[in-house]
């Protein structure tokens, strides 16, 4: 996949600002019609009712744009910004501001500060920190498992490579999570393609199994397919289905890519692969992953880590 340029995700419903109360003949407050996003912004109702909680957060990222218009966005809401993953709804809305002494917090605000240095850029009139600066700082602070989604989703999306995001980490003098993006960092990869198989890979290793191969090519009956994890030496094939193959508004689309699915999985078969398919909620459910990959046949090669794997579905910054 071609990286692409950084374009910033716009608002996913309109926004209003209560100044323009004149305009609207009422003030929105009294408006049944509209939800109020933060003090003197509010979108329509339903639309904020059919929002997903990641689509939320980013209207609630705009809408303090919209009052703190020189304000950087950083962490979770410069992802948010560049569509690198969220989980659930994150909690606070985050900026970066190093002309600050200390850090402060007021409502739903976390205003950061530090004296290491930090790339901004301004990007549709918006300003955030650099796609490295935020994947180290959601290293930093995010449970491991998801701090590997936004490494694997920039270097992916954006081609940000491992040798950026280890000088923007050496020259990090604040040692606070420093272990856990020294481990995301060795694992960080462009290969992987969803959310999904990033978690995975983390469930996997922490489970105890063997080091998959990622993306692997098989050619069976003169046709190419892609396994999302491999053992070759086992003969084992793991699949990490994700919602995104299959689109609700497209159901025909959804059907061929189900039909697609079945013959490549028909084909591996054919040639003497054993496949586990397993889900978004079986990864992080622990269990789902693990049974899969053990009735294909994979044996733990080490101790499972059971910390990790009873935290790997808990986010503290997210609700």
């Amino acid at each position: 996949m071609t990286p692409a340029a950084l374009a910033l995700a716009p608002p996913p419903a309109s926004l209003i600002a209560a100044a323009n109360a004149a305009v609207l003949g009422t003030h929105p407050s009294v408006d049944a019609t509209l939800h109020r996003v933060r003090p003197g912004i509010y979108a329509p109702a339903q639309a904020w009712g059919d929002l997903t909680p990641w689509s939320r957060y980013l209207l609630r990222v705009h809408a303090l744009h919209m009052v703190r218009p020189e304000g950087v966005f950083s962490h979770e809401s410069a992802a948010a910004l560049m569509g690198l993953p969220l989980f659930c709804h994150p909690r606070h809305l985050h900026l970066f501001d190093a002309r600050r002494d200390r850090s402060l917090s007021y409502g739903d605000v976390r205003v950061h500060t530090s004296a290491d240095p930090r790339r901004t850029q301004t990007v549709d009139g918006i300003r955030l920190t650099s796609v490295a600066d935020t994947v180290i700082d959601l290293g930093r602070v995010l449970p491991p498992a998801f701090g590997l989604a936004v490494a694997d989703a920039a270097m992916r999306l954006f081609g940000v490579t491992e040798d950026r995001l280890r000088t923007v980490f050496e020259h990090r003098r604040d040692g606070r999570g420093r272990k856990r993006v020294a481990w995301l960092l060795d694992r960080a990869s462009p290969v992987a393609e969803s959310v999904g198989e990033s978690l995975s890979r983390a469930v996997i290793e922490w489970c105890g199994f063997p080091s998959p191969v990622l993306q692997h090519e098989h050619r069976i009956e003169g046709r190419l397919y892609r396994s999302d994890f491999c053992w070759p030496h086992e003969r084992v094939v793991g699949e990490s289905d994700g919602w995104q193959k299959y689109d609700e508004h497209d159901p025909a689309g959804s059907r061929d890519a189900l039909r697609e699915e079945k013959r490549r999985e028909d084909a591996l078969r054919r040639d003497g692969w054993r496949v586990a398919r397993w889900d978004y909620a079986a990864t992080l459910g622990v269990s789902g992953i693990r049974d899969a990959l053990r009735l294909a046949g994979l044996s733990a090669v080490r101790t499972p880590d059971a910390t990790q794997l009873r935290a790997v579905a808990r986010n503290p910054r997210s609700d």
